[in-house]
């Protein structure tokens, strides 16, 4: 990989990694629906921005508004809300450790949605350790300060719901003519008009407008939203969606290291162990079967000496 590989995938790793840290800080004066609201609209404005100065635009009317809408729903509103909510009384790092088990519920979703996607041994393996790490990070049997179980709780089931907007994504969303940049601006502004209707019953706490929550919130928008999504875009265009991917795994280990470092966490041994095993079950659900061999042919990996095409 070049440098400027390098600095792309360190920078998007670094602003990811944050988010649960600044999630953590803007909850001392927002509410989680006030956070998330503020977070899609900055976001949505930054990507929306660059995607028009680009000469990119949003999809006509049609069907795939409302695929949108359902990707904003499960991709967006609820899981940044659940993450959101789970942070006010759960640690930063253990709710980035759960995040990382979205792709166990990606594979779930891809199963239901397609019903044609064959398991292999490397994915059912994958998501035996997946939920095995989650249990550990849980550590029900020796209440750890890990947060409370209703905390745990609004991690999962963010992790579900971000997991499954990606099966929804490849299935309804994909290869449809639209620029990811503009796929990625509408999803948010949908979003956006999601958590309006939501903050007259949720979200009308009273504001506390400290320095603060106020910078991480802008932080969030317009960094670890709008300017992250663009950075993710030029990954994938340049270096690969190959590449692209390896941020899940660096991300986890900047947001538990920046929970220790900046909050103060105390993650027992439980937390760690257990996010090594979602990062490796992540490893394995990211694996690609190997090519079927042709009809009479021996497959090149049973013949001595020689190594598979690839």
């Amino acid at each position: 990989m070049s440098r400027a590989t390098y600095v792309r995938l360190a920078a998007l790793s670094l602003i990811w990694g944050s988010v649960f840290l600044w999630i953590k800080i803007s909850g001392h004066g927002f509410s989680p629906v006030q956070m998330v609201l503020i977070r899609l609209a900055l976001g949505a404005v930054v990507v929306l921005s660059i995607g028009y100065a680009r000469g990119l635009r949003l999809p006509g009317r049609g069907v795939i508004w409302g695929h949108i809408a359902v990707a904003a729903l499960l991709g967006n509103a609820v899981p940044w809300t659940m993450y959101a909510e789970g942070e006010r009384g759960g640690a930063s790092g253990v709710a980035a450790v759960v995040n990382g088990t979205a792709p166990i519920w990606t594979l779930a979703a891809t199963m239901l949605i397609e019903r044609k996607a064959r398991v292999t041994g490397a994915k059912a393996g994958g998501v035996l350790l997946g939920l095995a790490g989650t249990a550990l990070i849980a550590s029900p049997w020796n209440g750890s300060g890990t947060g409370s179980g209703s905390s745990l709780l609004c991690f999962v089931i963010g992790s579900i719901s971000f997991g499954a907007s990606f099966a929804y994504m490849g299935k309804f969303l994909i290869n449809r003519g639209v620029p990811p940049l503009m796929l990625a601006g509408g999803q948010l502004s949908v979003a956006t008009l999601l958590m309006l209707v939501v903050l007259p019953f949720l979200g009308l706490q009273h504001v506390d407008l400290r320095a603060d929550s106020l910078i991480s919130v802008v932080i969030l928008g317009v960094v670890c939203t709008g300017a992250a999504a663009l950075l993710n875009f030029e990954l994938i265009i340049k270096d690969g969606a190959t590449v692209a991917s390896t941020v899940t795994y660096l991300m986890t280990a900047v947001a538990v290291l920046l929970g220790a470092v900046a909050l103060n966490e105390s993650l027992g041994w439980t937390v760690w162990v257990g996010a090594a095993a979602v990062l490796a079950a992540t490893g394995l659900l990211r694996r690609k079967p190997r090519p079927a061999a042709e009809p009479g042919q021996e497959p090149a990996s049973r013949t001595p000496g020689v190594v598979p095409a690839k």
